[in-house]
């Protein structure tokens, strides 16, 4: 299957050398370019891409206000945020994981993380690597936002269920929460799915913030 993506950036130099990197690829095709946030939300309605690379800085509409739309509107349940940011700006990619982006990565990334990248966030994974996680939240979560309650969802999941999040929240993989826990792989998803239904997270970088902004686990933890 041919991996769908939108490109927005209000840089047209960089715009066009996403998409030829894009293009390039045998396994993805850009279907649309935007040049604003609300653009980026207007193509995502109409285009419904598998992946937007979102710049965060935009007129109009910013990237983490475009990333939030997009992420709690139904209709838009496939399309994921893959949010590209420059080094230093850890605020914005705080904020934009927490308006539903699935990951970041740096503006400088190579072209060939970039594809791999987008290969993950297509998949339904995430990039986040619990060292980055840790630092974000040490920095910019005081304590659980009044915004966004997740006590009672948390109250429905099984200790089992727990044990698998502390785990995902620390970066394990599917292969690696069924090795930690002596349970199959499929088991293991099975868990991990049953997870993402109960606490309404898109994918695994949801399931991230919110297990640390429960409290269920801390940065020194």
């Amino acid at each position: 299957m041919t991996i769908k993506v939108l490109v927005a950036d209000d840089h047209e130099l960089v715009r066009a050398g996403f998409v030829l990197l894009i293009d390039s690829a045998p396994d993805m095709t850009a279907v649309g370019e935007a040049a604003t946030g609300t653009a980026a939300l207007a193509g995502a309605g109409a285009l419904r891409p598998d992946v937007i690379l979102m710049d965060i800085q935009m007129p109009e509409m910013d990237g983490i206000e475009a990333t939030r739309r997009i992420c709690t509107d139904p209709d838009l349940a496939g399309v994921r945020v893959l949010v590209l940011t420059v080094f230093g700006r850890e605020e914005y990619v705080y904020r934009a994981l927490r308006a539903g982006a699935s990951s970041f990565l740096l503006k400088d990334v190579r072209p060939t993380d970039l594809l791999a990248a987008i290969r993950v966030v297509a998949a339904g994974d995430s990039l986040l690597s619990p060292q980055i996680m840790k630092r974000l939240i040490e920095k910019f979560v005081a304590g659980p936002d009044p915004a966004h309650p997740v006590g009672s969802a948390m109250d429905a999941l099984t200790d089992r269920e727990r044990e698998v999040l502390t785990l995902v929240a620390r970066g394990r993989s599917n292969d690696e929460l069924a090795a930690d826990l002596t349970i199959s792989p499929l088991t293991a998803k099975t868990h991990v799915s049953r997870i993402l239904t109960k606490l309404e997270a898109r994918d695994r970088a949801q399931l991230v913030m919110i297990a640390y902004e429960s409290g269920l686990v801390t940065p020194g933890g």
